[in-house]
C-alpha cells in the first residue's frame, strides 16, 4: 500500500534526556569529542598516576555498571509496554480507557520518581503481596511505572503524527483497527518513536542511581560502599562520575548515529 502524503518528520522532546550530538550542532558536536576525550584522559592519567586508590577503585565498580545496565534495560523495556499501552489509550475513542491513560500520565508525572521509589518499596512493602518484592524488582517497578507515562506521550505524539489518510487507505483496503495500527500505523510512527526513545533511555540510565536508596548494587551504591569502608569519598565520587559521564556519552553517540541512519533512509 503507497502512501498518500509523506509523513512529516516530527521532533517529540518529552522528559528531561540528554543533549544529542549532531554534525549540524557544531558546538554541541564538538562540546562531545571534548567531554569523551577528556574523561578518557582524567581516568586514565589517574589510574596510571595513582593506582592506588584510583585503579583499586575502578576494579571495585564492574558489577555495579552491570546492574545498573540490568537495571536500565529492564526498566525500559517495561515503560515501553506501559507506553505503548498509555499512548493508545490517551488516542482512543474509549472515553474509559483514554480517562485511565490521561489520568496514569498526569499522576505519575506529577510525583517525582524518588518518591515513587520509597512508596513502591516501603510503603506498599506494609502490604502482604508486596512484602516479598525484592529491591531490585521494586526499583525497576517504579522506574517502569515511572517513565511509562513519559513514553506514553512519546507513542501519542509519534501515532499522532502519521497522516490520516493511511489509516483511511488501510480500511479502505479491509483492514480494521487492530490491524490498521499494528500493520500500517505503528511501523510508520516508530521512526518518529524511536530517537525520543533512545533520549528516555539515557535519561533513565542517569536516574537509576536513585535505586542505591533501596540497596540495589548499582555503580552508584557500590561506589558508596567502597567510600564508606575507605574514607576516600573524593577520589570514589571522582571515579563514579567519570564513569557515568563515558556511559551517558557512548549512549547518546549511538543515540545519535541512529537518528541520522533514521534521516538518511527518510530522504532516500
Amino acid at each position: 500500500m503507497s502512501p498518500q502524503r509523506q509523513s512529516p518528520t516530527v521532533k517529540i522532546d518529552i522528559g528531561d534526556g540528554a543533549a544529542i550530538p549532531s554534525k549540524k550542532d557544531r558546538g554541541l558536536f564538538t562540546a562531545w569529542w571534548v567531554a569523551f576525550v577528556g574523561a578518557i584522559v582524567i581516568l586514565g592519567s589517574l589510574c596510571l598516576s595513582y593506582p592506588d586508590p584510583y585503579w583499586r577503585i575502578l576494579a571495585f565498580l564492574p558489577d555495579g555498571i552491570v546492574v545498573t545496565f540490568q537495571v536500565t534495560l529492564l526498566s525500559i523495556l517495561l515503560s515501553l509496554a506501559l507506553g505503548l499501552v498509555t499512548g493508545l489509550g490517551r488516542l482512543s475513542q474509549n472515553r474509559v480507557w483514554n480517562l485511565l491513560a490521561s489520568t496514569y500520565v498526569e499522576v505519575i508525572r506529577g510525583v517525582p520518581l524518588l518518591v515513587q521509589l520509597f512508596y513502591i518499596y516501603y510503603a506498599l512493602g506494609r502490604i502482604e503481596a508486596f512484602s516479598n518484592l525484592p529491591p531490585l524488582a521494586a526499583a525497576v517497578l517504579a522506574m517502569g511505572i515511572c517513565y511509562g507515562a513519559y513514553m506514553g506521550e512519546v507513542f501519542r505524539a509519534g501515532i499522532d503524527s502519521i497522516d490520516k489518510g493511511q489509516a483511511e487507505a488501510a480500511r479502505s483496503l479491509g483492514f480494521n483497527r487492530r490491524q490498521t495500527m499494528a500493520l500500517v500505523i505503528l511501523p510508520q510512527a516508530w521512526r518518529t518513536i524511536l530517537p525520543p526513545v533512545g533520549n528516555e533511555f539515557i535519561a533513565l540510565l542517569k536516574d537509576s542511581s536513585l535505586v542505591s536508596i533501596l540497596a540495589v548494587s548499582d555503580l552508584l551504591r557500590r561506589g558508596r560502599e567502597f567510600a564508606s569502608e575507605s574514607f576516600l569519598y573524593f577520589e570514589t565520587y571522582t571515579v563514579v562520575a567519570l564513569v557515568y559521564l563515558l556511559i551517558t556519552l557512548v549512549l547518546s553517540k549511538a543515540v545519535s548515529h541512529m537518528e541520522s541512519k533514521l534521516n538518511y533512509y527518510d530522504r532516500s
